[in-house]
């Protein structure tokens, strides 16, 4: 199916919005509250029609582009605990909600919404599927909830998505969650070999042989604190198992002098860069993430895979190129 078209909220890095575009979708706008996340997605799509502006103050009348779209897409932040169900002020929780009035306006065909594994099957946030089932099953819609681990679409990371994607009722029966792509995974030597090797460093082959797992969750961090951070302590164990130094990333990868050497400890470990973590996440190389070292990493950590958006997208293509008459048989 050709020509079809999709709004994008809380884009960020544009992780999202760069698979749908492989799948075939184009973009009639994309919103995002973060200056660096919107110069970000400029930099590698100057055509495309990007807003800086807060999903809860977005008014789509203002915005008559959106209309008639084939999707709404929302990598929304993420829901951080059970404890959040019952403040709705916060800002996670308001987004969802905000998502989901959208749709009131926007009347997509379908809606993606990503977002933390728990969403989908912690008991405790039953009441946000609820409100999502409540607000968009009387629009006409059928929701559908699935959990996605990104390295089964080739992405070299262990990373755990929760999904609902919400289909107009005529296509519904045409959708099914997308399958694995891949049937090996990817490793974390085999991602980064080539970036490992950029400078000279001769051992570049030899880590790589050893870094044969997928990399931990990467994380973002919080907007209001903190630095660039591998994140928590086993987290940081799984990396220091493959020979990386977890106190700070490195700002270019190692020279032709570095002796990686785990035995002699930190000193011995290897630097991963802020631009070989975008790598970890699947964005391609000529991928730009735009700010400082700590706004960078914030994008790529809380971005959405590049080729999940885009199985995600194909999923969803395919349902609407089928029979708008009814249900799919079967």
């Amino acid at each position: 199916m050709s020509g079809l078209s999709f709004v994008d909220v809380c884009s960020g890095a544009g992780g999202l919005a760069l698979g749908l575009e492989r799948a075939g979708f184009t973009p009639r706008l994309l919103l995002d509250n973060e200056a660096t996340a919107c110069d970000t997605l400029k930099a590698n799509r100057p055509h495309w029609n990007v807003l800086k502006a807060d999903l809860l103050d977005f008014d789509p009348v203002d915005h008559p582009e959106v209309h008639d779209v084939d999707l709404l897409a929302a990598g929304l932040p993420r829901v951080r605990s059970s404890a959040t169900v019952t403040r709705r002020s916060d800002v996670e929780l308001r987004l969802i909600e905000a998502t989901a009035y959208l749709v009131h306006a926007v009347q997509p065909r379908a809606l993606i919404i990503e977002n933390v594994p728990t969403l989908v099957e912690e008991d405790s946030l039953a009441p946000i599927r609820d409100f999502l089932r409540e607000e968009l099953e009387h629009l006409g819609y059928a929701l559908t909830w699935f959990i996605l681990n990104a390295s089964d679409f080739g992405v070299p990371q262990h990373r755990l998505q929760g999904i609902v994607v919400a289909v107009k009722q005529q296509w519904a029966g045409g959708f099914r969650p997308p399958r694995p792509s891949v049937h090996q995974h990817v490793s974390v030597g085999a991602a980064l070999a080539p970036s490992m090797r950029s400078r000279g460093w001769p051992g570049a082959d030899r880590w790589a042989a050893q870094a044969t797992d997928v990399a931990p969750t990467l994380v973002g961090g919080s907007k209001t604190h903190g630095g660039p951070d591998f994140g928590p302590t086993g987290t940081k164990a799984k990396w220091r198992r493959m020979g990386v130094y977890t106190k700070s990333f490195g700002n270019e990868p190692p020279g032709p002098d570095f002796a990686w050497d785990p035995s002699l400890g930190d000193d011995g470990l290897v630097r991963i860069t802020v631009d070989q973590t975008a790598l970890l996440q699947a964005f391609p190389e000529a991928w730009r993430i735009s700010g400082l070292k700590t706004a960078r990493y914030r994008q790529i950590g809380h971005a959405t895979p590049p080729p999940v958006g885009e199985a995600l997208g194909r999923a969803v293509a395919e349902a609407l190129s089928g029979d708008p008459r009814g249900p799919a048989a079967g």
